[in-house]
C-alpha cells in the first residue's frame, strides 16, 4: 500500500481516539447536536481503522513468518504461513481502498429522469418511449414511486420529450450512470424494404435537490406564467395554469404544463430547475477532476452514445463497461440490474486507480 494512503489511515486512527475522547466529555455529551455529529463520524471512520488494525496484524504475521523461514526446520510451514499471509493482506488492503473511496452524497436522493428524441424523427420518439418504460418497468422491480411531470408526445407514439420523478431509497445511486445517448438499430414498422435504421435519444438523470438549500437567487429566475396547450380538457384554455422558469445566469429554461394546478407546475418547475443547476456543477466539477465521460449529457447524434440496443441480433452493448448482453426484450422489459451493477463495477475501478495514484 502506499505511503501516502498508510497516512491517511494512521490519521484517521488518530481521529477515532479524538473523538472517543471527546465522547467521553460530559459536556460534549449534553450537547444533542454535537453527540449527533461525533456519533455520526465515528460510525463512518470506525470500520476502516479496523480493518487497517486487521491490516497491520497481517503484516506483523508476514513479518514473522518470514523471520520463521530463516530456520531449515520450520522452513516448509513457513512459507505456508508467508502465503496465507501475503492472502490476507493482498484482500484487506482492497477493502481498506474500498472503504477510502468517496461517497457520493447524492446516491439516496430521488432522481429526475429526463428522455428526449434525438435523430431519427419518429423512429426516436418511438425509442425514447421504449427507454421510459424501460426505467419504469426497472423502477417497478425496485418498488419506487414514477410521477411523469411534463411530456410531449411524438406524431407517430413515443415521445419527442418526457420527464419524470422517480420516487425511492439508493433511486440515483442504480441509475446514475444512465445519462447518455443512447442508440437503437433496428428495422423501423415503415420500413418497406428491410433495412435497419439507426436512431438515438438522450437520457439525463439528475439527483433532486432540496429546493429550500439549492441557493438559487429567486431575483435571477424569471417566471413566466401561460396557457398550457395540448390534452387536459377546456380547463387548459382558460386558466394560465402553464409556469415557465428561466434562469438567467445559466439560460436554463424550465417549463410545466402538465399538472392543472399553477401552484402544483411551480413548485416542480422548481424542483427540476434545482436540480439541473446541482446537474450543471457536478458536471463542471466532473469536468475539473478529467472524469467527464460518465456525467456529461449527450448531444442526441447517433455518433455520441452510451449504449447500443442492436434489435436484429438482440443485444445490448453498453460502451463504457465494454459489456454485451444477448437479452434485449428482457433489458427492454427493465432487467437492468448486469448493466447497472457493471457501470458500478467500473466506476468503483477508475476510483481506486485514482487513489492508488494519488
Amino acid at each position: 500500500m502506499k505511503p501516502s494512503l498508510v497516512a491517511k489511515l494512521a490519521s484517521l486512527e488518530t481521529r477515532l481516539g479524538e473523538i472517543d475522547a471527546r465522547l467521553a466529555d460530559p459536556e460534549v455529551v449534553k450537547s444533542r447536536d454535537s453527540l449527533r455529529k461525533l456519533s455520526q463520524e465515528r460510525a463512518e471512520i470506525e470500520p476502516v481503522v479496523t480493518a487497517f488494525g486487521e491490516l497491520r496484524r497481517a503484516e506483523a504475521d508476514l513479518t514473522a513468518a518470514e523471520d520463521m523461514a530463516k530456520d531449515p526446520a520450520m522452513r516448509a510451514f513457513a512459507e505456508e504461513e508467508i502465503a496465507a499471509a501475503r492472502r490476507r493482506i493482498e484482500a484487506i488492503g482492497e477493502d481498506v481502498q474500498r472503504m477510502l473511496l468517496p461517497r457520493d452524497p447524492n446516491d439516496e436522493r430521488n432522481l429526475f429522469l429526463e428522455i428526449r428524441a434525438g435523430t431519427g424523427g419518429d423512429e426516436s420518439a418511438l425509442f425514447a418511449g421504449e427507454l421510459f418504460r424501460m426505467y419504469a418497468r426497472y423502477a417497478e422491480r425496485h418498488r419506487w414511486q414514477v410521477e411523469i411531470v411534463s411530456e410531449s408526445a411524438g406524431e407517430a407514439g413515443g415521445y419527442k420529450e418526457i420527464i419524470a420523478r422517480v420516487i425511492g431509497n439508493g433511486a440515483y445511486s442504480k441509475l446514475k450512470f444512465e445519462s447518455g445517448g443512447h442508440r437503437v438499430q433496428r428495422v423501423p414498422a415503415t420500413e418497406t424494404q428491410g433495412r435497419i435504421h439507426t436512431s438515438a435519444a438522450t437520457v439525463a438523470v439528475m439527483p433532486e435537490v432540496d429546493t429550500a438549500a439549492a441557493e438559487i437567487n429567486p431575483a435571477e429566475v424569471r417566471v413566466d406564467t401561460y396557457r398550457a396547450s395540448g390534452a387536459g380538457g377546456q380547463h387548459v384554455n382558460k386558466t394560465d395554469s402553464a409556469v415557465r422558469l428561466t434562469h438567467l445566469p445559466t439560460g436554463i429554461v424550465v417549463e410545466c404544463q402538465d399538472a392543472r394546478s399553477q401552484h402544483k407546475n411551480r413548485e416542480q418547475a422548481w424542483r427540476i430547475l434545482a436540480a439541473r443547476i446541482k446537474q450543471k456543477q457536478m458536471a463542471e466539477q466532473a469536468a475539473k477532476e478529467a472524469s467527464t465521460r460518465k456525467s456529461l449529457i449527450g448531444t442526441g447524434d447517433r455518433s455520441d452514445r452510451i449504449r447500443t440496443y442492436n434489435f436484429p441480433q438482440g443485444r445490448v452493448t453498453d460502451h463504457r463497461a465494454n459489456i454485451t448482453l444477448h437479452k434485449i426484450e428482457a433489458i427492454m422489459d427493465g432487467e437492468l440490474d448486469d448493466l447497472v451493477a457493471a457501470l458500478a463495477a467500473e466506476h468503483q475501478a477508475e476510483q481506486l486507480a485514482a487513489l492508488a495514484g494519488a
